[in-house]
């Protein structure tokens, strides 16, 4: 099957020097739905197009603020969570969209849940992937907890990139260093981190251990939106997206859970699904992490499948849906 060609592309001017890349997936008349990349900081890329169908759906895909093709005069710059939860409502607003379906994982999961519960007046259902509630906590068990006991020669690759005084508290001291304005500082520290996180997104990964990075050419972005992002407690108020699920009632949602994702376990899908009622968690078996791992994004696009036949109805047409 050919790869979905976008049918409309734009860079959009969101203010604060920042202009995002957004593109239209299926058809013009489609159910409305859009996509939030992970990261933070990845970009969007033209396979998560496949999660619509596009003789089905108005997918939009976006690069979010300083990520991907999206345009910054500094990326990291008016770069917050309420600044990505607006753009969200801007993108929509120029689209004149009314009501879509919300589609994420990982980050893309957390913003997803930020945007539902500041504006759930424009959801009509969300079909999430690995869980992040933007804590501490989370980060603490991703990068220090969960591999010092289940892939404890990585975490040592991953210490040793640290001198000894920095080792106690090592998750601000690589944020730290990745956000110093010395290459050769941000350089070595930006690679450690994206391999790591690398590593642990894949149940059966190829390498289990951190080698060199690659001589020259650039360097990965998404650890220094990461590291932005994360040292600010990912912008949000502590345990705000738990405790905003009360704005979420009547919303459905389907949250789809690697059994062996080791950087967002299935324990937090399921503090989720308690508190947020209407969502249930569908746990692939043999599963990582990432999108690409196998039956996650078939799970998935079940997942938006059947949130679509619920909110608009099998076959509905857009005249439905104004």
């Amino acid at each position: 099957m050919p790869e979905p060609v976008p049918f409309d592309v734009r860079l959009l001017d969101v203010g604060d020097g920042h202009r995002l890349h957004v593109e239209q997936v299926g058809r013009p008349d489609g159910i409305p739905a859009v996509f939030l990349h992970g990261g933070p900081g990845s970009g969007c890329r033209p396979g998560q197009r496949e999660l619509f169908a596009p003789s089905r759906y108005r997918a939009v895909l976006f690069d979010q603020r300083g990520a991907g093709r999206s345009l910054a005069e500094e990326r990291l710059a008016a770069n917050t969570t309420a600044d990505l939860i607006a753009d969200i409502e801007r993108i929509r607003e120029a689209l004149e969209i009314e009501r879509w379906l919300v589609v994420g994982g990982s980050w893309g999961a957390t913003l997803a849940l930020a945007y539902a519960e500041a504006h759930p007046e424009r959801v009509t259902g969300m079909a999430l992937r690995a869980v992040f509630l933007g804590t501490r906590a989370e980060l603490d068990w991703a990068f220090i907890d969960g591999p010092k006991r289940l892939r404890p020669d990585l975490f040592a690759d991953f210490m040793a990139g640290l001198p000894e005084s920095e080792r106690d508290d090592p998750l601000p001291a690589y944020w730290t260093r990745i956000l110093d304005p010395d290459p050769a500082v941000h350089g070595p520290a930006a690679w450690r981190w994206h391999d790591t996180e690398r590593v642990l997104s894949e149940a059966a990964p190829a390498r289990q251990r951190l080698v060199a990075p690659p001589a020259g050419g650039g360097l990965p972005a998404s650890p220094f939106f990461e590291a932005h992002y994360f040292r600010n407690d990912c912008f949000l108020a502590p345990d705000q997206l738990l405790a905003g699920t009360t704005r979420l009632a009547g919303i459905p949602g389907i949250i789809v859970q690697g059994r062996y994702d080791l950087l967002c376990p299935p324990a937090t899908s399921f503090a989720l699904a308690a508190a947020w009622r209407g969502a249930e968690v569908r746990i692939v078996e043999a599963a990582g992490h990432a999108m690409t791992e196998p039956g996650i994004t078939p799970a998935l696009r079940s997942a938006i499948d059947e949130l679509a036949d619920l909110s608009f109805g099998v076959g509905a047409r857009s005249a439905a849906w104004a």
